[in-house]
């Protein structure tokens, strides 16, 4: 969740801010003093631009119309994650039904990410161009049609297909939701509200896909969840046309004009090289978090060689684009802001943890205490719902106390959550340690959602908003598949040292059939231990990156 410009390495004076309590001290939002230098050197936007009436979206909208606007992206977020919670619970099954390879066992969650995060960067950038609404619309329809597919696959490699297709699509919907809501939601709590809703959505979509899908199964089958979410996703497609607000400053040009400003605005080399570096560690990390010898292979070796120097080369191409003129995907004197970087650090490590959490504790109650696959999701049901409650929290109260101090403060009790998990002993019953343990795990990345699009709304010019949520959410997404991805790796290797197999990388089903039990609780506790390590790093680094950050969502006049 990250903000920028090199302005923002300034000393920020404090302002009076005058609220209906009375005036209170506070620093003022994290924007750059000057937003056409951004705009000139990252993203090719012409004087014309710059000097662009104000959109119709700043005049105060209706209660109705904010509703809309935040209720429509935050509904397809619910339905995207359900298929999610479908996927984890129902894999056996529909591994079983598709006749699904074991080499492909994990790909229909797995890829889902990888996609979506390597096509985030160019979808955001392609929304500020054509503006939001119709990238939002497309994305949209294609999750809902997408969805339906997976429905009717009749292979396991055309459910692999299919799930890669949606997390494109998912890519086009996410910076779009940030843009549309940026746009069309005043700042001040409506707003923090929007952001609240983008991320309580997911928790209880995935939720409920977890507790639903579990009793769809066993009655009108895996298929029916599917069916279920894309035709929900499809009706919201259509009423979306007419919910979502327009912003005319953006889309009035006309096709070709878009086209020729995309050719000329979009820095796609360094989306190629971006997508390209982060997808290809994504799937090193997948093969070898599968299978550690899998790292001895030539191919894998040779993959795992490329994405570094795609992933070096990438600040490389930023500068010659910023030297020579050229709009540039990211520029790297976004790097120079430390808030900005900060958040970028700690939202990787908290997504990587908050979802290994989950990962490993479906795995914890499936492997080591034989729980069924429904008892698991209602084990796992505290972790999203205090997710969800969260969320609700933060977007009414996120602008009454200082960032460092709720990131800090959240990461301080996530910790507690892998530390319980780790030394909990397997006898123990779900309500004496684990229960808190679930409790406690979502609090750091459910209060980075909404700090984290706070701090890049303000700091990105308004018209790249689109491209700070997809800056926001790629390293989201690729702190999910490091963190995920290492978590599982150690699992391995201890398991391996325990006497285990140094194969597995399954949930459910018999991904760890004929394994060594006291080895297989072994790996689990070291990732917990490496998932705590990775939490007790975010307070530190709140505390001196977002010293100067004071109070954010705070409703400007």
């Amino acid at each position: 969740m990250a903000t920028q410009t090199e302005t923002a390495t300034e000393v920020l004076e404090p302002q009076i801010i005058l609220k209906a309590d009375g005036p209170s001290t506070s620093f003022p939002p994290l924007r750059s003093s000057d937003d056409r230098i951004y705009a000139t050197c990252s993203h090719g936007a012409s004087d014309a631009e710059s000097s662009m009436p104000p959109s119709e979206s700043t005049a105060k909208p209706s209660t109705l119309r904010t509703f809309l606007t935040i209720f429509t992206p935050s509904f397809v977020g619910f339905t995207a994650s359900f298929t999610n919670g479908l996927i984890t619970v129902g894999l056996p099954v529909i591994a079983r039904s598709l006749s699904l390879e074991r080499s492909l066992y994990l790909w229909p969650s797995s890829v889902y990410g990888l996609t979506s995060g390597a096509a985030l960067l160019i979808a955001g950038s392609i929304a500020d161009i054509v503006g939001p609404k119709p990238v939002e619309l497309v994305g949209i329809t294609l999750l809902g049609i997408l969805a339906l597919a997976c429905g009717f696959a009749q292979t396991g490699m055309q459910l692999v297909v299919f799930r890669a297709l949606q997390g494109i699509a998912l890519a086009m919907h996410l910076p779009a939701s940030v843009a549309i809501i940026t746009g069309a939601v005043p700042t001040g709590r409506a707003r923090n509200l929007g952001f609240a809703c983008l991320g309580f959505s997911q928790p209880l979509g995935f939720a409920v896909g977890l507790v639903l899908s579990g009793v769809m199964i066993e009655t009108a089958g895996w298929r029916s969840g599917f069916y279920l979410a894309g035709g929900c996703t499809l009706a919201v497609a259509i009423g979306a046309y007419w919910a979502l607000p327009s912003m005319p400053s953006q889309n009035t040009d006309g096709l070709l004009t878009l086209v020729k400003r995309a050719g000329k605005e979009i820095d796609w080399v360094g989306g190629l090289i971006s997508s390209g570096g982060l997808a290809l560690l994504s799937y090193v990390l997948a093969i070898i978090s599968a299978d550690l010898t899998s790292i001895r292979s030539a191919l894998t070796a040779s993959l795992l060689a490329v994405s570094i120097m795609l992933l070096s080369a990438f600040p490389a191409w930023m500068h010659y684009r910023e030297r020579t003129g050229q709009p540039a995907l990211v520029p790297n004197k976004l790097w120079k802001n430390h808030p900005f970087t900060s958040t970028c650090i700690m939202v990787a490590l908290a997504y990587g943890v908050c979802n290994s959490i989950e990962l490993f504790s479906s795995l914890y109650f499936q492997e080591v205490q034989h729980a069924s696959t429904l008892t698991t999701s209602l084990y796992l049901l505290p972790n999203l719902t205090t997710g969800v409650l969260l969320n609700i929290v933060m977007g009414l109260f996120v602008h009454r106390v200082p960032a460092r101090f709720l990131v800090a403060g959240s990461a301080l009790i996530c910790a507690l959550s892998p530390l319980f998990m780790a030394v909990v002993p397997p006898a123990w019953t779900y309500w004496k340690l684990i229960f808190w343990a679930q409790i406690f795990a979502p609090f750091a990345g459910d209060v980075l959602f909404t700090v984290g699009l706070i701090v890049v709304s303000d700091s990105f010019p308004e018209q790249t908003q689109a491209l700070a949520g997809a800056v926001f959410n790629t390293v989201a997404q690729f702190g999910t598949s490091l963190g995920m991805g290492s978590c599982q790796v150690v699992a391995l290797g201890v398991q391996s040292q325990a006497g285990g197999s140094s194969k597995g990388g399954g949930h459910g089903g018999d991904a760890f059939e004929d394994q060594d039990e006291a080895a297989v609780l072994k790996g689990f506790r070291a990732s917990y231990w490496l998932m705590f390590a990775y939490m007790i790093l975010v307070p530190m680094i709140a505390m001196v990156g977002l010293r100067k950050a004071g109070k954010i969502g705070v409703k400007k006049e």
